[in-house]
């Protein structure tokens, strides 16, 4: 797959391969290189308390986290496979209805060195981070890190 250039072939590579993305109804809202923002209604992701479960917040926070580190790849024709490591999420309020995740790089000038490590060794590592929003107000904040390894060869 080349580079999404738009929101809607991304939101389809998300639902294709990412079947969860579809159930939970994840929209992709924009498509930027240096951002990605994802947006997922309430009904779906619904808790016993009316409001987001915790696991849908989180799930679209790493969506949007990965969707962001997928896109640059692709645009720079380093298609591979990409993972998460680890993360943290946290929770500022409760989200009782349509929230939206923006992902950005933690640190953008650690791109390069991302690439660069991921052609000359076959692997390598990069932080992003994530906003939650509902209702004009920040709603939680992610920090992940992935790590990127050649594609196999098919």
């Amino acid at each position: 797959m080349n580079a999404p250039a738009t929101t809607i072939e991304l939101e389809r590579y998300l639902h294709d391969h990412i079947p969860l993305s579809r159930a939970m109804q994840v929209s992709v809202l924009d498509v930027q290189p240096d951002y990605v923002i994802l947006s997922a209604p309430l009904a779906p992701n619904i808790n016993h308390r009316d409001s987001v479960f915790g696991g849908s917040a989180a799930a679209v926070a790493v969506l949007a986290a990965w969707s962001l580190v997928h896109t640059r790849l692709l645009a720079a024709a380093l298609p591979s496979r990409l993972v998460i490591q680890r993360n943290t999420m946290q929770f500022a309020m409760p989200i009782t209805g349509t929230f939206t995740a923006r992902s950005f790089l933690t640190d953008e000038q650690l791109w390069e060195r991302f690439t660069r490590l991921l052609k000359r060794k076959g692997k390598a590592r990069i932080s992003v981070s994530c906003t939650l929003d509902f209702a004009g107000r920040e709603a939680g904040y992610f920090e992940g890190e992935f790590v990127a390894v050649d594609a196999p060869a098919n």
